[in-house]
């Protein structure tokens, strides 16, 4: 007969086992032992701000802004509170909010990069071109091999006109990343821009290959192949973005 090991039942227990199940991936494990946690400890701001990361990871925004909004009422200068309740308010299309944390994180701790680039994100959302070029750019400058800075950057410098450099941008996160398809799919726009049609064609069919139901991708590449005299090419690409999004326009 095993015996049975009765485990103890104290807050930094509870609070360790919840931060080695989410280290697993168990998100709903680890949000069961925090919430233990501050049942036995209620002002136990790290509880607060664990539980709410573990809650983001299974799609809870709102207990996840309730959790971090707790966790800075307890422990006002704690950065990583603010960044985290600023990635739950973008999930719930809060943007402006979002960046509202993302300030207040950077204000605590002027070096993360995780900050610049989610604040740059949160931008381009509201569109603030030139704050998401500074922001990704800083975010770079500190962290350089991350794809998703290159791309934002990229995406924002297109909606400047500045097609060279999104260009630019866009090979460097498909360099960082090769299967990345938005930067693909980013690359072959600013082509089309640049009238480079043949590249654009390329760029689209390739992000396709990779991201088969995104809209845009087939309706730009349908334009570049009427642009180059492949009439049936264009109609076939603009039916099947119409099927998957029948909103969508050329910009």
């Amino acid at each position: 007969m095993s015996k049975k090991i009765n485990l103890p039942d104290d807050a930094k227990f509870c609070a360790n086992r919840g931060f080695a199940k989410f280290q697993l991936g168990d998100y709903r494990g680890a949000v069961a032992d925090y919430s233990r946690a501050i049942a036995l400890e209620p002002e136990n701001a790290a509880a607060y701000g664990n539980r709410g990361r573990a809650k983001y990871k299974l799609g809870d925004y709102h207990g996840a802004v309730a959790d971090a909004t707790r966790a800075i009422a307890l422990t006002p200068d704690f950065a990583i509170n603010y960044l985290s309740r600023g990635f739950a308010k973008s999930g719930l299309g809060d943007h402006r909010g979002a960046i509202a944390d993302f300030d207040q994180a950077i204000a605590l701790k002027s070096d993360d990069a995780v900050a610049y680039g989610s604040r740059g994100r949160a931008k381009y959302k509201v569109g603030d071109y030139g704050g998401v070029v500074a922001d990704c750019a800083r975010a770079i400058a500190l962290t350089p091999d991350f794809a998703v800075n290159y791309l934002y950057r990229g995406l924002a410098k297109y909606e400047l006109g500045d097609y060279e450099d999104a260009v630019a941008d866009c090979n460097r996160a498909i360099a960082l990343n090769p299967e990345n398809a938005a930067a693909y799919g980013s690359r072959g726009r600013a082509k089309y821009k640049m009238g480079d049609y043949d590249s654009a064609v390329a760029d689209a069919t390739r992000a396709i290959a990779l991201t088969p139901n995104f809209a845009v991708n087939y309706l730009c590449r349908g334009v570049a192949k009427s642009k180059l005299g492949d009439r049936a090419g264009a109609e076939a690409d603009r039916k099947r973005a119409s099927e998957l999004d029948p909103t969508l326009r050329v910009r």
